[in-house]
C-alpha cells in the first residue's frame, strides 16, 4: 500500500515508491535505474528549486464542429544549472495553464548533460563544456555543440544560450542550419543534442531496463 508524505504526494510508480522510500535519494541514482520518469514530484523531491525559462508561446487554431478553436502551444525548459535539463511542449486554452502543463511535462523529460573539458585548450577534469562534440536534429533544424575553453563563453543564439545556461553549459561554440527562426524545433534540436550526448553514457543496463519498461 503506497504511503503519503508531507505535500500530500501518493506515488503511482516504482520509481516513485523507491524516492519517497528512500531507496533512491538522488537524480543521478533515479536515472541509472533505466525506470521512466512518469511523476513530476520525483524531480521535485530530488531536485528541488529548478529554474524553467518559456522560449516561445504560440497561438495555434484548428477547426473543429463547433467552428474554430483556439489553444497556446508553450514550449518550456527546466534546469538546475548544474548538469540536469528537461523540455518539453504543451498545449492548453489559456497560456499559464499551458505553461504549467510544459514545466510538469518537462520535468519527466529530465536529462543529465554528459558535460566536461572537451576542448584541447582545457585541462582535464572542468565541467565548463561538454566532453565532445554534440548533434541534434528536429524539423530542418540541425543543431551541433562543440566543446569551447573555459573563459569563452556560449557563442550561441538567445535560444541556444538559454537551454545550455539552464543545463550548466558555460563554454560552448554552437553551430545551426535549417529554418532557425523557428524556436520550437531550434529549441528542440538543442536538447536534443544534449539527450543524444548524454544516452551515449548511459550504462548498458539501465538501457536494457528501459526498453523493458516501455514494452
Amino acid at each position: 500500500m503506497s504511503q503519503r508524505n508531507d505535500n500530500g504526494w501518493e506515488p503511482r510508480t516504482r520509481l516513485g515508491r523507491m524516492v519517497q522510500n528512500g531507496d533512491v535519494t538522488s537524480m543521478d541514482q533515479a536515472l541509472e535505474t533505466g525506470l521512466p520518469l512518469k511523476e513530476s514530484e520525483i524531480v521535485d523531491q530530488l531536485l528541488p528549486g529548478l529554474d524553467d525559462e518559456v522560449l516561445d508561446i504560440n497561438m495555434v487554431q484548428r477547426m473543429t464542429d463547433s467552428g474554430r478553436r483556439v489553444k497556446f502551444r508553450c514550449v518550456v525548459a527546466v534546469g538546475n544549472r548544474d548538469g540536469y535539463l528537461g523540455y518539453a511542449e504543451a498545449r492548453d486554452d489559456q497560456v499559464g495553464s499551458a505553461i504549467q502543463k510544459a514545466i510538469g511535462v518537462a520535468k519527466l523529460n529530465m536529462i543529465k548533460v554528459d558535460r566536461g573539458s572537451g576542448s584541447w585548450e582545457d585541462s582535464a577534469g572542468g565541467v565548463n563544456s561538454l566532453t565532445r562534440k554534440a548533434t541534434g536534429k528536429a524539423g530542418s533544424v540541425t543543431v551541433e555543440i562543440m566543446p569551447a575553453p573555459q573563459g569563452l563563453g556560449l557563442a550561441a543564439a538567445e535560444t541556444v544560450r538559454n537551454i545550455l545556461e539552464l543545463a550548466g553549459v558555460q563554454d560552448a561554440w554552437t553551430r545551426s542550419n535549417g529554418n532557425t527562426r523557428t524556436t520550437v524545433n531550434l529549441a528542440k534540436a538543442t536538447y536534443n543534442a544534449l539527450q543524444n550526448a548524454s544516452q551515449s553514457r548511459v550504462p548498458r543496463r539501465a538501457r536494457k531496463v528501459q526498453r523493458e519498461a516501455d514494452e
